[in-house]
């Protein structure tokens, strides 16, 4: 039986962390998951949960909810008509391959390791929110053949060691392709299912030592429920906020606020 006033307590940090998470989704359109990994582990951590697997329940577990609101996401910019589906379709296979190969390492890996792929990784993509420019281009158009399938597998492999849906990864990408911010960012909305799905899989089928209570394979049944009910919840209140301001310079304070938390993820990691 487990300790309900433990699981009062995961519930509440739950909601909150849920709750930060549908309102950033919906005012700056990141995805969770790069505010739900660092969240999950200080919450997991500040219960007494400090398994030496606790990273990939982490990942898992964020890459879980990705399912539900990739889901949602997608069938909300279709709606709009602005998914990309030449572009998803192309770039299907090779994401899949690399988010299988990104569940492998990633399960092999030690935590700590994870904590530093996911602070240096994180880093990365706090400067881009920070300094990265519409104008910049690597291409007049979205590659094909073997320059594809090489960066499709590394958003779906690098995506799953960050435990994220890859838009943080492929809006910016497609952005240097010269492809529309508004589709870029609905067609990466489907990138995440591509990368969750096939992860999830292998990681409930991971045997995790000493996990928190209510955890299949490496995702915690509680953290998923109560994180996507709160992020449906609060994500319409995200997209009020960002039609009434300007997001521009929300966008680098959350850079700053990415930058901090990957650090400080790194630190630990490095065992200061």
């Amino acid at each position: 039986m487990e300790d309900p006033i433990l699981l009062t307590q995961m519930a509440a940090l739950l909601v909150v962390i849920g709750g930060f998470a549908g309102v950033l989704a919906g005012l700056l359109g990141v995805g969770g998951g790069i505010v739900l990994v660092p969240a999950f582990f200080y919450a997991f951590t500040a219960l007494g949960f400090a398994g030496p697997q606790l990273m990939q329940i982490c990942l898992a577990t964020s890459l879980a909810t990705i399912i539900v609101t990739s889901i949602r996401s997608v069938q909300s910019h279709q709606r709009k008509g602005a998914v990309d589906w030449p572009i998803l379709r192309g770039w299907a296979l090779g994401i899949a391959i690399g988010a299988v190969l990104g569940m492998l390492a990633a399960t092999q890996l030690r935590s700590v390791v994870l904590q530093g792929i996911f602070g240096v990784l994180g880093v990365l993509v706090g400067l881009y929110l920070a300094f990265g420019r519409p104008e910049w281009r690597l291409g007049d158009a979205m590659p094909t053949g073997p320059l594809r399938a090489v960066q499709s597998s590394v958003i779906g492999f690098l995506s799953v060691l960050m435990g994220i849906g890859g838009g943080s990864f492929a809006v910016p990408l497609m952005s240097l392709y010269g492809v529309a911010i508004h589709r870029a960012v609905a067609t990466a909305s489907g990138f995440g299912l591509l990368i969750a799905v096939p992860s999830v899989a292998g990681f409930l089928l991971l045997e995790v030592e000493a996990p928190p209570p209510l955890t299949i394979g490496a995702v915690n049944l509680p953290a998923f429920g109560i994180v996507i009910a709160t992020t449906l919840l609060t994500a319409p209140l995200g997209a009020r906020l960002a039609h009434a301001m300007d997001p521009k310079p929300l966008k680098r304070v959350f850079a700053v606020f990415i930058i901090a938390m990957a650090l400080n993820m790194l630190r630990k990691a490095l065992g200061f």
